[in-house]
């Protein structure tokens, strides 16, 4: 084998181990950005020791946010969701506000793309939009003591009047 083609036969290897990870590095970027996905945002901080005095946790709750928007303040805590049923109609758009009083937990609402991560001392905010009449649990899933298998709610979805 001549040098000339050895030198061509590493070049044959080295440019596609090089393209292939700037294709995929576009790629990640064009489905992050340019797609218009977003991760959920985390609004200030706070201190987890005084939520029952820091608006809106000391009122944990679903409340009217428009026509069709409800929103929801919601705290974690071992090992419970408070509050750990929330009530829309069928069709509402809920805006949720959720903090955690003592570790990291994290919730997924099955039939959803709603699936956060729920950090003490940071308020993460995050929507999801419930079409049919129904219940949809939700859970948390980061593991956080040995109860974890306890904490669960639910949506309900309830049918118009």
């Amino acid at each position: 084998m001549s040098k000339g083609s050895v030198y061509k036969a590493e070049l044959m290897w080295i440019l596609p181990s090089i393209a292939l990870p700037v294709i995929m590095l576009g790629l990640l970027l064009w489905a992050a950005i340019g797609r218009g996905h977003d991760l959920p945002g985390v609004e200030g901080t706070l201190d987890p020791a005084q939520l029952a005095k820091t608006p809106p946790f000391d009122k944990p709750g679903t409340f009217p946010a428009g026509p069709n928007r409800y929103q929801v303040n919601m705290v974690a805590g071992i090992w419970s969701f408070t509050p750990n049923a929330v009530r829309v109609p069928a069709g509402s758009t809920v805006e949720f506000a959720v903090t955690s009083r003592d570790i990291v937990h994290g919730i997924i609402i099955k039939g959803t793309s709603a699936n956060v991560m729920v950090v003490p001392g940071q308020v993460t905010r995050f929507s999801a939009r419930f079409e049919k009449p129904g219940e949809y649990p939700f859970v948390c899933h980061e593991y956080c003591g040995v109860a974890h298998h306890i904490m669960f709610g639910k949506v309900i979805a309830e049918a118009k009047k």
